[in-house]
């Protein structure tokens, strides 16, 4: 038996099989700079771990799915594809953040608090904060210059938000790793690992619902358009 989880709340398409002996298989589909995100994949990537670790998608006893935010699209298309997947195998389903998943696999050994920071597009970032399992701020949409004023002081933070607004997090003493350390990726490992641990969900796939944090961009548009 296996848990799947994936996330699709930023440009890259993350899927990871955990199996019930610990060992886990992962995939990750990562557009070139320019080209647009192919989270329509995410179930071909599955299969394919799944076929890898010697399962059928019987073998699949949890569903884990990052919940965002961050892409509206990828968001609302990933918990689709969840909802979908863990109603046609009758089993559970868990929703799991991704800025807590992004968290998570940062999380320091001393129980130190992490920020999980993802570009927001517009000119803002997604931010949360982390620290021992706890949230200690909630996930919120937020500029640039408001950032490093959201979070905790000596703190570290990951994320590709991190990475783009990384001359304000560092200017106000924040900890942000090299571009290119894995921890400002989101693992759909950690998603897996998360999704084991939660409580046994309710029956209904539904209940699982997207964090967007704000309005997408179709919605704020067309508002404007009606003013």
């Amino acid at each position: 038996m296996a848990i799947l989880a994936f996330d699709t709340a930023t440009p890259a398409t993350a899927v990871a099989v955990a199996l019930d002996d610990g060992s886990v298989r992962v995939a990750r589909d990562v557009p070139a700079p320019g080209e647009r995100p192919r989270h329509s994949r995410v179930l071909a990537l599955a299969d394919e771990l799944l076929a890898q670790s010697a399962l059928a998608w019987s073998d699949v006893r949890r569903v884990g799915v990052g919940v965002g935010p961050g892409s509206f699209t990828g968001v609302r298309l990933g918990v689709a594809t969840a909802r979908g997947l863990a109603q046609s195998l009758g089993v559970d389903l868990v929703g799991i953040g991704t800025l807590r998943a992004l968290a998570a696999a940062a999380a320091p050994s001393d129980g130190g608090a992490v920020a999980a920071v993802l570009d927001a597009r517009r000119g803002e970032a997604f931010v949360a904060v982390y620290a021992g399992g706890r949230e200690l701020v909630a996930p919120m949409a937020v500029t640039p210059d408001a950032l490093a004023a959201a979070l905790p002081p000596i703190i570290l933070a990951v994320g590709d938000g991190a990475i783009r607004f990384r001359d304000h997090l560092q200017a106000a003493g924040v900890t942000v790793p090299a571009d290119p350390s894995p921890l400002h990726s989101v693992d759909a490992a950690v998603i897996c690992r998360l999704a084991d641990l939660a409580a046994a969900p309710g029956p209904d796939a539904d209940a699982v619902i997207p964090c967007y944090v704000r309005r997408p961009d179709a919605e704020i548009s067309r508002g404007s358009a009606n003013e």
